[in-house]
């Protein structure tokens, strides 16, 4: 297969402005006669539902939630990122675009990356507009606060529910063209295949989650935008429901899975307290615009931290990158901090962490300030540990967080699917080998508000005066006796162990050969290790109750199927990238001072993998990387 990206000609900055006008259009009295469906309500999912009822289409927009408002976007605290340049410091929308390049280790695309850039002041602008509360200055302009990778001022905030009150933002819109009857709602229910007709997306198969019933909905075009898998890992910053399901429905069905090792570890973590623990939490990378990150300079320190003088502790980011201090990459930041815990200098009563320490900041710019910028964080934290983090340093560590693989999409967000686009976390297109924080809403709302409105229109167009397949053809009936297939063989197995005891053993599989340092040896330990488990979860798992009514065990158990098969193609794609870049770290390519270390030559693609068959060996196929606006360099922040 070859792949075609579609990516415009011309300078860089006119890209997308040129693809615009040479798509073809619906115009206003036709976009009545198309059906397009959209599966997820995060920022992704709700903006391009509401979007396209806006403009006129007819959606069906289905979540898993009982709420479209209960979408997993609503735990982005930090902010969104914008190039408005408000604090006069010399940000533009290039340098939005190089940084975001570099954040990502020059393993992303340059249009869709600067189309990115592009698009992040008109986001703010909408949210403005629909009245999401961001920080304001004294004199009333929208204030803007430092993330990492950055040396710039351009996050955009509403204290640490900036999320939340995006969605809400969406939400209002999505609930307003379901008023106006342009947008049918499907509250809990869960997609489980992607149906394709003469080689196009033709609908989707869902299953009440209430009542188990199992319909077939077909409509013009197919939206996934069910965001990341990083619960591969079992433990990881992602809701407990959060899966990989919709997007490896579409993968069997022809659309090419990229990077899928690219995963992204966050650095701001409260630790585990027990092996256990069934999630973990996420303490907003926000905070490290004013909390200093150190350990004892001490082996297994017991001392309270207020009683560790500071000739006596090591700020070990501030000391390797000077230039950026607390402020690196996520990456960055996530490996530094491991190498200090496994050096024996962990903190905490497991000493399974690094300190978070407000105590400067709180000196320099008093209790009410900091207050006013982290309060709900600082109650969240104390709440889950029990601990005052006025009184005393944060514990914080590295956990599975977000993902930059994603379904192959081209610059039209479209899979290798016809029809079938991809939109959000769903999809690779935007971050590379690592994302910036304060850009995971950019990109969910540009491609919902923005992109994705605009370019499915180049696809219905051709489309005029034809009425979607109906739920009537046979390859619906195929899809849904598939569904019930699956669903009758996970509930007979009548195994001993429950579905969460099959998936923590994965994530400890994953975790250990293909989290934060991944090596050959074990790489391909544990793509010998995951099918022995996989074989063993099909045989010995056991459901209790029916596939006809309320059975959460049962859902889980198709999720973690699934995650089988993804954490193997993870590890694969691993093993094959012989070089370290971003999140992805291969032991056996770093520099003496224990960097990342790219190899160009050899890997500057999009590594996009075909699905073959269960137990078969996936096809590779390379979209290679062209960069004419930026210069391939090693990174450094020091």
């Amino acid at each position: 297969m070859q792949l075609d990206a579609r990516i415009p000609g011309g300078p860089l900055a006119d890209k997308w402005d040129a693809h615009r006008f040479a798509l073809p259009l619906v115009a206003p009295p036709n976009r009545r006669r198309f059906e397009v469906i959209v599966v997820g309500t995060g920022l992704a999912g709700a903006g391009a539902a509401a979007t396209l009822g806006e403009l006129g289409y007819q959606v069906k927009v289905f979540t898993y939630n009982d709420s479209n408002r209960r979408a997993h976007s609503i735990s982005a605290q930090g902010g969104i990122n914008a190039s408005k340049d408000y604090r006069n410091d010399g940000d533009s929308t290039h340098r939005l675009f190089y940084d975001t390049i570099k954040g990502g280790d020059y393993r992303s695309r340059e249009a869709n990356v600067y189309r990115l850039a592009q698009l992040s002041n008109e986001i703010i602008d909408q949210a403005t507009a629909q009245g999401v509360p961001f920080a304001r200055e004294y004199g009333g302009t929208l204030a803007n606060r430092s993330f990492g990778g950055t040396q710039v001022a351009r996050t955009f905030y509403a204290r640490g529910q900036t999320g939340q009150q995006l969605l809400l933002g969406a939400y209002q819109a999505l609930a307003r063209q379901i008023h106006a009857g342009t947008v049918t709602s499907y509250t809990r229910c869960e997609m489980l295949e992607v149906v394709v007709v003469d080689g196009k997306a033709a609908g989707v198969v869902v299953r009440d989650m209430v009542t188990g019933e199992i319909s077939s909905h077909s409509a013009h075009a197919v939206v996934l935008a069910t965001g990341g898998y990083s619960n591969a890992y079992f433990l990881s910053t992602n809701a407990k429901a959060c899966n990989v399901t919709a997007i490896w429905r579409a993968h069997r069905k022809g659309a090419l899975f990229a990077n899928p090792c690219f995963t992204q570890i966050h650095p701001t973590c409260i630790p585990a307290s027990d092996e256990f623990q069934s999630k973990l939490t996420l303490m907003s990378e926000s905070l490290r615009n004013d909390g200093r990150i150190w350990v004892p300079q001490a082996e297994r320190e017991t001392r309270h931290p207020r009683d560790i003088p500071e000739d006596q502790r090591d700020y070990f980011l501030e000391r390797r990158y000077p230039a950026f201090g607390n402020l690196v990459p996520r990456d960055v930041a996530s490996r530094a901090a491991k190498r200090e815990v496994d050096a024996g200098k962990g903190v905490g009563s497991l000493h399974n962490g690094v300190y978070l320490d407000f105590a400067e900041s709180l000196a320099r710019l008093g209790h009410d300030v900091v207050t006013e910028r982290y309060g709900n964080l600082f109650e969240m934290y104390e709440r889950i540990t029990g601990e005052n983090p006025y009184e005393m340093p944060m514990r914080i560590y590295p956990a599975p967080h977000y993902t930059m693989g994603g379904l192959w999409v081209d610059y039209d967000l479209m899979t290798t699917v016809p029809g079938l686009y991809a939109i959000g976390e769903a999809n690779f297109a935007d971050h590379g080998a690592n994302r910036l924080g304060a850009s995971a809403l950019m990109q969910g709302l540009a491609d919902g508000y923005f992109i994705l409105p605009t370019t499915v229109a180049g696809y219905l167009a051709g489309m005029l005066g034809k009425k979607p397949v109906p739920p009537s053809h046979p390859a619906f009936a195929a899809a849904e006796a598939e569904v019930k297939d699956r669903t009758n063989r996970l509930l007979a197995a009548k195994g001993s162990r429950t579905v969460d005891w099959f998936h923590r053993e994965l994530g400890k599989i994953v975790w250990d050969e293909c989290g934060m340092a991944r090596t050959a040896d074990g790489l391909r330990k544990a793509i010998a290790d995951i099918p022995a488990l996989q074989e063993e979860f099909h045989r010995d798992v056991r459901i209790l109750g029916s596939g006809e009514d309320i059975n959460q065990a049962l859902e889980r158990a198709g999720r973690v199927a699934d995650f089988f098969e993804l954490a193997q193609l993870m590890c694969r794609d691993a093993l094959n990238r012989e070089e370290s870049c971003g999140g992805h770290f291969r032991v056996e390519h770093q520099t003496p001072d224990g960097e990342a270390l790219r190899n160009d030559d050899e890997y500057a693609y999009v590594a996009a993998w075909g699905f073959d068959g269960p137990g078969v060996e996936p096809t590779l196929v390379k979209e290679h990387l062209e960069f004419e606006n930026v210069e391939l360099k090693t990174r450094s922040y020091k």
